[in-house]
């Protein structure tokens, strides 16, 4: 009879320092996800991603006829009005960018680069009105964009993106 008493006083005892050591788990899981969820909202390396990725796949969508132009041997005057008319559109369309707010400190910078990403496909719109354009100030000013943008990135400890290799 001892021994069934003195096994159940164990059992007993195993699952009641048991149950109290889950419990404990718990509550320093959710301090971990809240210290983590906190860190995320902080940390601006998850928002510039972001913006990038979102950036790309602006101008992506609007330069197509741009960047027909540019890949096309036989530069017809139709491509070249659609070329001036695209890079038009990106230029605004960079102008009405928004900046997450998670960039706040990282926003002066990010509103410098957008300025040459915008100026640049001003000047390609402009020069696409010529009879011979030549893109070499605004690829120019779109490089200087890029430094500006990598300087951002490497800001918050990340690499520096080529946009040239993403947008064209």
């Amino acid at each position: 009879m001892k021994k069934v008493w003195a096994v159940s006083s164990a059992l007993a005892l195993s699952l009641a320092l048991g149950a109290c050591a889950s419990g404990g788990d718990q509550s320093s899981e959710k301090e971990q996800d809240t210290a983590a969820s906190t860190a995320e909202q902080t940390n601006p390396k998850k928002a510039l991603v972001r913006f990038y990725m979102d950036l790309t796949n602006q101008i992506n969508e609007q330069d197509v006829d741009l960047n027909t132009y540019v890949n096309t041997e036989e530069k017809t005057d139709e491509l070249k009005t659609a070329a001036a008319q695209s890079a038009s559109t990106v230029a605004e369309g960079l102008k009405k960018v928004e900046i997450p707010a998670d960039l706040k400190e990282q926003k002066e910078d990010i509103e410098a680069a957008l300025k040459d990403f915008s100026t640049s496909y001003e000047l390609k719109a402009e020069e696409l009105k010529k009879g011979e354009p030549s893109f070499e100030e605004a690829d120019q000013t779109f490089l200087t964009g890029q430094e500006k943008l990598g300087t951002v990135f490497e800001s918050v400890e990340l690499l520096k993106p080529d946009l040239s290799k993403e947008v064209n």
